[in-house]
């Protein structure tokens, strides 16, 4: 333990050094160290490299950046309390997601707003980093971002609207039409599965349904619902949290629930049924109160029975 505190204090004093090699060298090191042992994490924040990290990620240098963003997104493993206390680190990460000397930096600054996005004491902090919120939205629309950059923002996203009061400024900020588009244009499950995750967070304000409704995304989500579609059940339970999230949080002056079972049929219907039936326990309990919410299972359930007998006797659904 003595030999890895020496070589890892040597190595931080360095990252100080006037020799911008000596920097470079050192920067590598740490990101190997901190890569590949847990052990030698918490002693490289300990010894004074936070600070010294977040300040090179306002480098021009490509390497310098990449090294500084990989080696404190290696830290925030262990760290993350000592990354949050550290002046200027949520600054300097907001740099990198808005000026990137690589794609690579982007996407370590990306994944390390994620990881601290895990505790939920700092989403408020970061929520409030208007920066920070534009930066990713724009690294979801932008055409050039990398797929996993894209994935790390997305998941970053998710872990903000997490906290019910960063959502209307996500929405504001101009996150939902991104979103769907990566619903409507991106195939790869996992983009479908993560967008629809963070679409029915922010489906969770009074905001959600006119913002959804400029971009058909109410229509997009009940479409998702079909079978015929192909859908996973995590994107058809992320749809149903969305919209049991929406016919929950109307505003007074949009009857939000009336608005749904306007667009809601017979192939949604069937969707949510399969999920109250065959979905994960959380799947089953939503689909079941957003039927009841809605009063679907009075207006619909009929008609999909006399269509092709979905429902056997001894369905769950007769509970209701």
């Amino acid at each position: 333990m003595e030999v890895k505190q020496r070589l890892i204090k040597n190595l931080v004093t360095k990252l100080g050094s006037v020799s911008e090699q000596n920097r470079i060298e050192a920067l590598s090191e740490l990101r190997t160290i901190s890569k590949s042992d847990a052990i030698s994490r918490p002693l490289i924040s300990d010894s004074g490299a936070i600070p010294y990290l977040s300040e090179t990620l306002f480098s021009d240098s490509e390497i310098c950046q990449e090294n500084a963003a990989a080696t404190l997104h290696n830290l925030t493993i262990s760290s993350k309390d000592e990354i949050m206390s550290t002046s200027g680190v949520l600054d300097a990460l907001s740099h990198v997601l808005r000026n990137p000397a690589s794609p690579f930096a982007c996407q370590c600054a990306s994944a390390t707003i994620f990881n601290l996005l895990m505790v939920e004491a700092y989403r408020p902090i970061i929520g409030q980093k208007r920066d920070i919120l534009y930066a990713l939205i724009g690294i979801v629309k932008c055409p050039g971002s990398t797929s996993r950059t894209i994935q790390d923002a997305v998941k970053a996203l998710f872990g903000i609207a997490l906290y019910p009061v960063n959502r209307a400024q996500v929405i504001e900020l101009g996150a939902v039409g991104p979103l769907f588009s990566l619903v409507c244009k991106d195939g790869r499950v996992g983009f479908v599965e993560d967008s629809t995750a963070v679409i029915a967070q922010l489906a969770g304000c009074e905001e959600s349904w006119e913002a959804f409704k400029k971009v058909s995304g109410v229509r997009i989500l009940v479409d998702l619902l079909d079978q015929a579609t192909g859908s996973s059940y995590r994107t058809r339970e992320n749809v149903v949290s969305a919209l049991l999230n929406m016919a929950r949080c109307g505003s007074d002056e949009v009857d939000v629930v009336e608005g749904l079972r306007g667009v809601i049929g017979v192939e949604a219907v069937e969707g949510i049924l399969d999920l109250a039936e065959n979905g994960t326990e959380k799947g089953k309990r939503k689909a079941s109160e957003l039927l009841k919410i809605l009063d679907l299972d009075n207006q619909l359930v009929e008609l999909v029975e006399g269509r092709d007998g979905y429902l056997s006797s001894n369905s769950s659904f007769n509970s209701f």
